[in-house]
């Protein structure tokens, strides 16, 4: 496969990763910082060359129930908010799991709560891996930490929504999605044929044959039993993603004393910090979160039990380390370090944390 290697924001990225990956339609909503996302799929108008559809909504609102539509009918279809916006898409979101429906949803988070700031956060964790909207769901959650796995993570994305048939989430932050970086594209993937997509979407509303029963696309249930069933079934597509889709990056943890857990922008601050700290002798390792759920649980509890103390790094007041003291629970020292607003904490500052909090 040709790589071509650009220079590219995160958000572009994201756009052109959308286009290259055979992506039938975008619904989306102009929100700081990841508008470029909408304003480049612009610019490059694919509907004149792959027949994309690229609408800007009236709402996020709007956005995420066209979505819904598209996406029922087995296409690929996508939209992109930062967190403000995502909160008005939960309704949404719940209705494209509780109906099965595979879609990708990018948010490049900014700072709250409220309106808050227009830079970088990482304070969606939380809405993001448990459910955000109501009832028992969950979003697959990628987090990437470069402009390169923006760009590759909307191929694994379609991958993943098809094979559970369920909505997957992207989960950026401004300080990704602004910066400019190095990468390389990929060919385009064509998008599919009808006959394609009747055969990777069979239960998709694209018309009844006399072969089969309607296809109905709904998340509403009235009889307790039937939704009862339909929960458990669920909960094993979740648990079948915890067991063969769990993804995270494992740097210097063999030899480790102590390990900073981080995701995203954060890991790479973290990556930063662990150098300075092999520099003066301290053994460092960093424990990267690539699935935010499915939580690699097991891998880092292995590590855990091997370490004296663990620092989780977030910009936001301590939500994924939530997850990490119910992963280990093996009494390992765990502190959090954060910063707030939208500021982006320093190398310097994470080693600070780790000395004053972890090591002393």
């Amino acid at each position: 496969m040709a790589r071509e290697l650009k220079l590219m924001k995160g958000n572009e990225a994201i756009a052109r990763a959308m286009i290259a990956s055979g992506t039938d339609g975008y619904f989306g909503y102009p929100i700081t910082p990841q508008s470029e996302v909408m304003e480049t799929l612009m610019a490059e108008k694919p509907w004149e060359t792959t027949g994309m559809v690229v609408l800007q909504a009236e709402s996020e609102v709007a956005s995420i129930n066209m979505v819904y539509g598209g996406a029922a009918t087995g296409k690929k279809v996508a939209t992109s908010s930062s967190s403000p916006g995502i909160s008005l898409m939960q309704e949404g979101l719940t209705y494209l799991a509780g109906a099965e429906i595979p879609c990708l949803v990018v948010n490049v988070m900014r700072g709250g709560p409220g309106l808050g700031t227009i830079q970088p956060s990482q304070s969606d964790y939380f809405q993001s891996v448990k459910g955000g909207g109501h009832g028992d769901y969950q979003l697959y959650t990628l987090a990437p930490a470069s402009v390169q796995e923006m760009y590759d993570f909307v191929f694994d994305a379609w991958d993943i929504a098809f094979k559970y048939r369920n909505p997957v989430l992207i989960l950026s932050d401004g300080a990704i999605g602004q910066c400019m970086e190095k990468l390389y594209t990929r060919d385009n993937v064509a998008r599919w044929t009808e006959e394609e997509r009747r055969a990777n979407a069979p239960w998709g509303t694209w018309g009844k044959p006399a072969t089969r029963p309607h296809n109905i696309i709904t998340s509403l249930e009235l009889d307790s039993a039937r939704q009862e069933v339909f929960n458990l079934k669920l909960q094993k597509k979740y648990d079948e993603m915890k067991e063969k889709e769990v993804r995270y990056e494992a740097l210097n943890c063999e030899d480790a004393d102590y390990i900073i857990v981080a995701y995203g922008s954060s890991s790479r601050i973290a990556m930063k910090a662990m150098q300075m700290a092999r520099e003066k002798g301290i053994k460092v390792g960093l424990f990267r979160l690539i699935t935010l759920f499915p939580f690699p649980t097991k891998q880092l509890a292995d590590i855990a039990k091997k370490v004296k103390g663990i620092l989780c790094v977030e910009m936001s007041a301590g939500q994924m380390i939530e997850d990490v003291k119910l992963a280990t629970q093996c009494g390992v020292k765990t502190e959090h370090f954060g910063r707030f607003g939208g500021i982006i904490p320093t190398p310097g500052e994470v080693l600070e944390a780790l000395e004053n909090k972890i090591i002393k």
